[in-house]
């Protein structure tokens, strides 16, 4: 089985990084972006990392501009946003490219191992994004901006949350809950 662990990644202050460093903890992986109606998920993600941490939970936020150019900062810049603005203290990762053909390799790698995302019950959210004129170009691409991926302990990609489906969803909730009960 392969993990995410070896991918090469970097801080967001560009130290360079590999997952392996929460090997044997749950990981929700999020791609984030500061200037989306979602940006308020910063909030919630905070929240849970702050309840769950102790539990052994790792939230880790991958900035992308990959949609509306929601997120046009510099790594300097969405850091402070993210401090100053939501008290974030969850490890945050540079910018990255989560669509395209120049999709990060841990983003190939998270949705080769989940290609669909679990949406929330009667969810319109594609149905306004396609107002907008906005549709996936392939049904297994990252929607948009706070799509969740789940990792175990073990380092396998478990679950892949819609960008609708906010931290406090039981959705959400029950799949981080039934992983962190895991040994």
């Amino acid at each position: 089985m392969s993990t995410v662990y070896e991918i090469p990644v970097h801080k967001i202050d560009g130290t360079p990084a590999a997952l392996r460093e929460y090997a044997g903890q749950v990981l929700l992986i999020v791609n984030v972006a500061s200037k989306c109606g979602l940006t308020p998920q910063y909030e919630g993600l905070e929240k849970l990392y702050e309840a769950q941490r102790a539990r052994g939970l790792q939230i880790l936020g991958f900035p992308a501009n990959n949609f509306g150019s929601q997120e046009p900062g510099s790594n300097a810049e969405i850091a402070e946003f993210c401090s100053l603005s939501y008290g974030v203290s969850f490890p945050m990762f540079e910018k990255i490219s989560v669509g395209g053909d120049d999709r990060h390799p841990l983003y190939r790698e998270l949705i080769a191992a989940q290609p669909a995302a679990t949406e929330k019950p009667g969810s319109d959210f594609k149905a306004k994004l396609a107002g907008y004129g906005i549709k996936q170009n392939d049904p297994t691409d990252v929607l948009w901006n706070f799509e969740k991926f789940l990792i175990g302990r073990n380092g396998a990609v478990v679950a892949r949350f819609a960008p609708d489906v906010t931290v406090d969803d039981p959705l959400l909730l029950a799949a981080i809950d039934a992983e962190l009960a895991k040994p």
